[in-house]
């Protein structure tokens, strides 16, 4: 598979993920109640979102608005939306996976127990709902109910996808395909971090006149790549990374180069790995993570990875003329393109 070149505008999408970014983190807070319950609510509810974040999905909504012609206020209700139900989403991912960090710090189940935790999740789900609510007064009824249309899309992709992680975990499952990962991949990520945001975006920009299907393919392609490099990160990168270094392989997630090592694995590696996967994260030890993580370069599992994930966004930037390629120039329609090589530069 063919590697992609640097990025020709590094600095615009950094730009352009600062102020989209700040502009929804501004309009956030307005969603974020200041009442009581404090404590043991609205205080942790609120926690997440604080701590800052890459802004990529609201960021897309709000560029493809802009790049079929709507001005930015016309999107900032729904990329606040997204941002608050991405969030949401977080808290529980982080809890069923029982991961100890997110953002630099230790995750909210970790830090207020799993009760409390589960029910800052299903707040924030709740609360991002009004966003989407208040779009009738700039939109109107018809563009708003068709938004809230896509967000239940979404959401049902993204429980199924989570379904499909959870009971390869549960099942401990040994088979699992490139195929079958993709799939999950494009249910769990790729619908809320890249298809979603341009096909709101693009409702919002044109009034509801676009076809919404032309947005899939570039959609999963970009999202693909992006978690194929997160997984890459949370094996490679430094304490920037801002989640557990190895994470997956104490959590026991079936990612590429866990598929890849199992392919290439013998049969007593193989069956040593399905203990090791099988095992919960508080039974296994640090000798076994070792291990695997040996394996997974004995193999050069990241490699093959990393490759995968330069053709899927290849792929991208060819499905990207597609999706947006009759659009005149622009910065917003510059910095979608440019998210193709991004994904391979970020911490």
């Amino acid at each position: 598979m063919k590697r992609l070149t640097a990025s020709q505008t590094p600095s615009l999408v950094a730009e352009t993920l600062a102020r989209y970014g700040s502009h929804t983190r501004k309009a956030l807070g307005r969603y974020l109640p200041d009442r009581e319950p404090r404590k043991h609510l609205y205080d942790i509810v609120a926690d997440y979102p604080r701590r800052g974040g890459k802004m990529m999905r609201p960021s897309i909504c709000i560029a493809t608005a802009r790049a079929f012609g709507a001005p930015l206020e016309d999107a900032i209700n729904s990329a606040v939306s997204l941002e608050l139900m991405h969030n949401a989403l977080l808290i529980h991912d982080d809890i069923e996976d029982e991961s100890l960090e997110r953002r630099g710090k230790p995750t909210l189940h970790e830090i207020h127990g799993v009760p409390i935790a589960v029910n800052a999740g299903d707040t924030l789900t709740l609360l991002s709902l009004r966003p989407l609510i208040d779009n009738q007064a700039r939109l109107g009824p018809e563009l708003s109910l068709r938004i809230i249309e896509e967000v239940e899309i979404v959401a049902r992709e993204s429980a199924e996808g989570q379904a499909m992680e959870l009971g390869w975990r549960s099942d401990n499952s040994m088979d699992v395909t490139e195929g079958d990962y993709l799939e999950m991949v494009m249910k769990k990520t790729c619908w809320l971090a890249t298809i979603y945001p341009t096909r709101v975006g693009a409702l919002i920009g044109t009034r509801g006149r676009v076809e919404v299907e032309r947005f899939i393919r570039f959609g999963f392609f970009l999202g693909a790549a992006f978690q194929i490099q997160d997984d890459l990160l949370n094996l490679i990168a430094d304490k920037r990374y801002g989640k557990e270094q190895d994470g997956d392989l104490w959590e026991g997630k079936r990612t590429l180069m866990i598929i890849r090592l199992l392919e290439e694995a013998t049969d007593e590696e193989r069956r040593r790995v399905g203990r090791t996967l099988a095992l919960d994260r508080t039974s296994k030890c640090p000798i076994e993570v070792a291990w695997l993580r040996d394996r997974i370069d004995h193999y050069e599992c990241v490699d093959y990875a990393r490759q995968v994930a330069h053709g899927l966004a290849g792929a991208a930037l060819a499905e990207f003329e597609t999706a947006y390629g009759g659009l005149p120039p622009s910065r917003d329609k510059r910095f979608i393109e440019g998210l193709a090589t991004w994904v391979f530069e970020r911490n």
